[in-house]
């Protein structure tokens, strides 16, 4: 990327992230409630942990009714929720726990907005980040790089592999990290913070496919394959997606690795905004003969929700 354009967006993501809109100001608690309450009846995502409930007290008074109200129907649950889910009362909401066991978690509301309790956080308020500075537009800013997939050993593991002939393989995990070291400097000399989710071609998860290879069997049973078979043929096995092997390659390198990256993130690191690198990927015919393309673009990928209100 040009300095020039480095620059500019640079304070494009200054000024984003000094944006201090009411949503991402007041809405922790909604952020942190309807991950849960899609659990309430124990379906629990894969590798998922069993929700904590009692972390949800640090939130009591720190929202009011009408704010919840609003949140919960205009911004979260526009089409609508399960009545049982959550009951909106005047002074608390009963969120369900449990739905075989009739558990609920009470919420009591702020009696009026001057009344609220402090939103505990882990993350710093746009409002609290440092000024920007001329030369050092992002002066304070603590960015997160982490450089998409692993490259290295693992990259024909995830797919993330390409050669033609026998000149050298290109791989996706191997780019990224180069790409995001060489950013890394740049974005130091604007002022920013800058840490590494990954900065290796190791992952970051303890784990190994072999970890999960019983998990995998009965996924597979679970979802109509009664005898799943151990191994892929080849590259081009139309059931390999059936095997054994593949769904626990899977679980190692997308969601283990992905979500040891986000508790990197959650809990250690805690940046005020986190670059995620990938590398556009597009078909290649045969993969025993691959082919180049030349379709190419860039996109970008938001999280959340940034509304104006």
């Amino acid at each position: 990327m040009p300095w020039n354009h480095l620059r500019a967006f640079a304070g494009g993501i200054l000024d984003f992230a000094r944006n201090d809109r009411p949503l991402i100001r007041h809405s922790s608690f909604l952020l942190l409630l309807f991950p849960l309450v899609v659990h309430a009846a124990g379906n629990i995502s894969i590798l998922g942990s069993k929700p904590r409930w009692s972390v949800l007290e640090n939130y009591q008074e720190t929202i009011t009714h009408d704010e919840f109200a609003h949140l919960i129907n205009d911004v979260y649950c526009t089409h609508g929720f399960a009545p049982d889910l959550v009951e909106i009362n005047e002074k608390t909401a009963r969120i369900l726990v449990n739905r075989d066991a009739r558990k609920f978690f009470t919420l009591r509301f702020a009696e009026k907005d001057d009344g609220r309790e402090p939103v505990p956080r882990l993350w710093r308020p746009a409002k609290i980040l440092p000024p920007a500075k001329l030369e050092k537009p992002l002066f304070g800013l603590k960015i997160g790089l982490d450089p998409g997939h692993l490259g290295g050993k693992w990259a024909k593991m995830e797919e993330r592999w390409f050669q033609v002939g026998n000149s050298p393989p290109i791989q996706e995990g191997d780019l990224t990290l180069r790409v995001a070291r060489l950013l890394a400097l740049r974005l130091r000399e604007l002022g920013a913070k800058v840490s590494f989710v990954r900065n290796s071609n190791e992952p970051i998860t303890g784990k190994r496919p072999n970890d999960f290879r019983e998990l995998a069997r009965k996924i597979l049973i679970k979802n109509g394959v009664p005898q799943p078979r151990a191994d892929v043929l080849d590259p081009n096995d139309p059931e390999k997606e059936q095997t054994i092997r593949w769904q626990s390659e899977i679980l190692f390198y997308r969601y283990s690795e992905i979500r040891r990256r986000a508790a990197l993130v959650n809990f250690k690191l805690h940046p005020d905004l986190v670059l995620c690198l990938h590398f556009n990927a597009e078909g290649w015919g045969d993969p025993n003969n691959p082919t180049l393309t030349d379709a190419n673009h860039l996109h970008l990928l938001v999280n959340g929700s940034y509304l104006a209100e």
